[in-house]
């Protein structure tokens, strides 16, 4: 079984096959499902917390799916009920049939060539069954903005992905600013914060890597099938893209107001307000290089405050630097 993609998109795929799958079982314990479905335990629990809020238009006593809470907290075990309306045909009016065809028209345009067939087949049976509503979505037109990835990238990873092979890829490094050259065994396709990101195995670094794909330049599809690298499980995005390693050191940085994206873009752990739109931030970092190239990047809109020993780094740097240009 391939392993699956993560992410927001991913969480409704499998919200969608999680429950005829517990309903064919009755119950299953909660290590059991996050098996079965390639995720962590933390991400079933999760999904189980979104469940108890789906079910029929009006969202009322008895349209909801109900979770028995005693046997999920108690015995580590899920039980659903009230979901049996799942297993009837799907009735759509002709607003929301109208609305699906938009939709796969949409999709149809902006998939990659490896689903644009998939996508095609449903769109024309949709099109069939939804009669004067079909023709009624003709008169829609949208035009969504095209991802930033290569298509030619898209589709040799899409193609990595199905037949099990090694890439190679071509990825550019926006925190080192340089272009590297590495094989990698493609393990899931996921997304997070409106970016796509292939996760591999990495043969360059010897570990699990995130590629965001409008970064790689170039993909190329080797002969060699994938290692034992890339039966390792997807990295669990829902939670967000950064994550400190449990050793990782933490930092105390002032940003002005030209650096505040940076309490936005990575997880700190504490934030204070002092003032003219300055922030003190405490960001945790594995990586002292990384930090410095960071804080060099903003220049003067972001100070080291502690750890000294890298504040006092940050100096020395910026004035070699600077005395390159006397």
């Amino acid at each position: 079984m391939s392993a699956p993609a993560t992410g927001a998109s991913a969480q409704v795929t499998r919200l969608l096959a999680l429950v005829p799958y517990l309903q064919g079982r009755g119950e299953i314990s909660v290590s059991a499902a996050a098996e079965e479905f390639g995720v962590s335990t933390a991400t079933i629990r999760r999904d189980i917390g979104v469940l108890m809020f789906c079910g029929l238009p009006g969202l009322g006593m008895g349209d909801l799916i109900e979770v028995d809470f005693d046997a999920l907290e108690g015995d580590d075990v899920i039980r659903l009920s009230n979901a049996d309306y799942l297993a009837r045909p799907l009735r759509l009016d002709s607003t929301e049939a109208a609305a699906l065809v938009v939709g796969l028209r949409t999709l149809l345009d902006t998939t990659s060539e490896t689903e644009r067939e998939v996508v095609a087949r449903t769109l024309a049976k949709v099109e069939d069954a939804a009669g004067e509503a079909a023709r009624v979505a003709h008169q829609v037109q949208l035009h969504p903005s095209r991802p930033s990835e290569d298509p030619a990238v898209a589709d040799a990873v899409q193609r990595a992905l199905a037949v099990r092979h090694r890439l190679r890829l071509t990825h550019a490094s926006v925190v080192r600013d340089e272009l590297t050259t590495r094989d990698v065994d493609p393990i899931a396709l996921s997304t997070a914060g409106g970016h796509t990101y292939l996760d591999a195995w990495c043969h360059l670094a010897q570990d699990q890597r995130l590629f965001r794909l409008d970064r790689v330049v170039t993909a190329e599809v080797l002969d060699t099938p994938v290692g034992e690298g890339a039966r390792r499980r997807p990295r669990d995005l829902s939670d967000g893209l950064f994550r400190p390693a449990p050793e990782a050191r933490t930092a105390m940085l002032r940003l002005t107001p030209a650096a505040r994206w940076v309490a936005e873009y990575y997880p700190v752990e504490s934030a204070e307000e002092v003032g003219d739109g300055t922030l003190l931030v405490a960001l945790r970092f594995d990586d002292p290089a990384w930090l410095l190239r960071l804080v060099l990047r903003l220049g003067g809109a972001a100070t080291v405050l502690e750890p000294s020993e890298l504040a006092q780094q940050v100096t020395a740097t910026a004035q070699r630097a600077l005395s390159n240009y006397r």
